[in-house]
């Protein structure tokens, strides 16, 4: 998965202001990537050492593992937010929709189908996915062709669900790029959107017909609206309201926790449809903020080398962790390791180290040179300069 404004009414003044004269450079989102990939690891590593989930059967200290989907939420709502910002920049303009899909496309395929295959031999070859058969024909057809939420076949990967989701967001984004530009405005846009969704949560449990709306988990399109539309901050990032807005994402926040809490986690992970909705508006006014340099404490600390590092491939650690994790725990640790808190312990201690190495290694190969290199022929050019390139002396 990689991987990238105000909830209403404050980014439609900047939908008409003139783009800035020079472009900034976005810090912190890599380590903002990188950190909610790792937190996606680490909520494996919980659930394969205590059972019950929904259920907190581990230490209360570790409770907030089990959310490990809400680092999904970030990360939709950064996807809308990083693939909007320069369109934001250009009058909303998203340019060409066949350049847009092939860039979509070389970023996000390669590693996917190389995980999807690594995947495969793992389930096939050493132990499948939990609660999931061996993978069947099916599963690489749909796997393939990324509408594994639309049909069902036994997965390969616990993480790649939100892969199909996302791929089919990136469709929606050119829609909402031109209702913001026509001068409907982000909270027009916000609340058709909103509407729609909440529309279609009320009517599930009911009709039958509007209950199979729900497998393409249309939450996440306003998470994904929610970061377009926080986008509108770089056309204007030194506006005075901008200084408040870390403590407008504070403020956000604090119903989601409170309904956390109180109901406690069965409730939330039954109800994670109107939860994602209540945490989408505190994730889109943080990222307003951190590209606006504020809080600045927690910008330098996103924009530390080893979480730039980390964010560099948290594509790559977010589509092969769960099949080492998987592994490691099931068929190295547990037979040596006394259940629950010994073996979630000796989980993170072998499984967490292991995946982020294997993510580098298979990011700089699969991910990395997707990133730096848009096309085939620009990807031939550098590897034959690298290997043109006489060797150092010894």
């Amino acid at each position: 998965m990689e991987s990238y404004a105000d909830r209403a009414g404050t980014v439609p003044t900047v939908a008409s202001a003139p783009p800035p004269a020079t472009r900034r450079r976005l810090v912190g989102l890599d380590g903002i990537r990188g950190l909610a990939a790792l937190f996606v690891v680490l909520h494996h590593c919980w659930l394969l050492s205590y059972p019950g989930f929904p259920d907190n059967s581990g230490p209360a200290w570790a409770g907030f593992l089990l959310y490990g989907h809400f680092a999904v939420v970030v990360f939709i709502v950064l996807s809308g937010f990083s693939l909007s910002v320069s369109p934001a920049r250009h009058d909303w303009r998203l340019g060409s929709l066949r350049t847009f899909a092939y860039r979509r496309a070389w970023r996000i395929l390669p590693p996917y189908w190389t995980a999807l295959v690594f995947s495969l031999i793992v389930a096939w070859t050493l132990i499948p996915q939990p609660e999931q058969g061996s993978p069947t024909a099916k599963t690489v057809i749909f796997y393939g062709l990324l509408v594994q939420d639309l049909f069902g076949s036994p997965s390969p990967n616990g993480a790649f669900w939100s892969i199909a989701v996302e791929a089919q967001l990136y469709i929606t984004l050119p829609l909402m790029l031109l209702l913001i530009r026509r001068r409907f405005g982000a909270v027009t846009l916000l609340a058709a959107v909103t509407a729609i969704v909440a529309a279609i949560g009320l009517l599930a449990p009911r009709v039958p017909a509007v209950d199979l709306f729900m497998r393409l988990t249309p939450q996440f399109a306003v998470l994904f609206a929610i970061g377009a539309v926080a986008a509108g901050v770089v056309r204007t990032p030194d506006a005075p309201w901008t200084r408040w807005l870390p403590w407008a994402a504070l403020a956000a926040i604090i119903p989601a926790l409170t309904l956390i809490i109180v109901n406690g986690s069965a409730w939330t992970v039954v109800n994670f449809y109107w939860v994602d909705l209540s945490i989408g508006p505190a994730v889109g006014l943080l990222l307003a903020a951190i590209a606006t340099g504020r809080p600045r404490p927690l910008v330098r600390m996103l924009d530390t080398w080893p979480l730039r590092k980390l964010g560099s491939f948290s594509y790559s650690l977010y589509l092969i962790h769960a099949p080492i994790v998987l592994v490691l725990s099931q068929l190295v640790l547990v037979p040596r390791v006394s259940a629950e808190l010994p073996l979630f312990l000796s989980t993170l201690a072998l499984a967490v180290p292991v995946s982020v190495l294997a993510a580098w290694l298979f990011g700089s190969v699969f991910e990395i040179p997707f990133q730096r290199h848009r096309s085939w022929k620009a990807l031939k050019q550098a590897y034959s300069k690298r290997g043109a390139e006489p060797a150092p002396l010894s």
